[in-house]
C-alpha cells in the first residue's frame, strides 16, 4: 500500500507538499522525501514527533541513535504504516539545529502502488518554500517590528522605584567616624627568634 501524507511548513503561509511512500518503507525515507521536496539541503540532524490527536508527542524518533548505551529506536527501524496507522495519524518532523525547520505530516490518503513509480515521490506542490528556516513567529528573516531590548531601560522598568536612587543618603551607622586617621602602628608583628645556638 502507498501512504499519501501531506507535509505542511510550519509558516504564516500555506505551504505543503504531497509526499507518497509505501507502507513498508521507514520514516528515514520519508525523511529524504521531505528534504527533496523542501530543497533542504545538508546533513543536519532530524527527528520524527510521533502526536496523538490533541497534539501530545507520544514518542521521539531520531534520525541517529544519541542514547547512551546506544540501542535507541532510529528513523530506519520504523516503518511507515507503523507510524501512520490510520488516516489523520499526525507526527512533526524537525529538520536542523541552529536554523529550525519545523514541519507537519498528516496521513490523508491510502491508495494502491504504481507499478514503476519510485516511491518517496512528491505528487502536489502547494507555495514556494522559503530558502531559508522561517522563524516561528511565521516571519522569515529579521523583523522590522522587533523590540529592542534597550526598552529594559527606559523609566517605565521602575528602576528608580525599586532601588530607590536619590542624593540623601543617611549613615546607618552613627558610630562610624570618616575622620578617623588609619594608623597602623598598633599592629604588632612579633619577629620569631632564632632558637639555633
Amino acid at each position: 500500500m502507498v501512504y499519501k501524507i501531506r507535509v505542511i511548513l510550519d509558516t504564516k503561509e500555506d505551504i505543503f507538499r504531497d509526499i507518497e511512500i509505501k507502507g513498508k518503507q521507514t520514516l528515514w525515507n520519508l525523511h529524504l522525501g521531505i528534504k527533496s521536496a523542501f530543497n533542504l539541503s545538508g546533513e543536519e540532524l532530524s527527528t520524527f514527533n510521533l502526536l496523538e490527536e490533541d497534539g501530545t508527542i507520544v514518542k521521539s524518533v531520531p534520525l541517529e541513535d544519541m542514547s547512551d548505551d546506544g540501542d535507541g529506536e532510529i528513523m530506519s527501524d520504523v516503518y511507515i504504516d507503523e507510524a501512520f496507522e490510520t488516516l489523520g495519524d499526525k507526527t512533526q518532523f524537525q529538520y536542523g539545529l541552529l536554523d529550525l525547520w519545523e514541519f507537519f505530516c498528516e496521513l490523508v490518503e491510502i491508495t494502491d502502488e504504481t507499478k514503476g513509480v519510485n516511491y518517496p515521490i512528491t505528487t502536489y506542490r502547494f507555495g514556494n518554500a522559503p530558502l531559508k528556516a522561517p522563524i516561528k513567529n511565521g516571519k522569515a528573516g529579521g523583523s522590522k517590528n522587533k523590540k529592542s531590548t534597550m526598552s529594559l531601560m527606559d523609566d517605565d522598568f521602575g528602576f528608580d522605584d525599586d532601588f530607590g536612587v536619590s542624593n540623601s543618603f543617611a549613615d546607618e551607622d552613627d558610630n562610624f567616624d570618616d575622620d578617623e586617621e588609619d594608623d597602623f602602628n598598633d599592629d604588632v608583628f612579633e619577629e620569631e627568634e632564632d632558637d639555633t645556638i
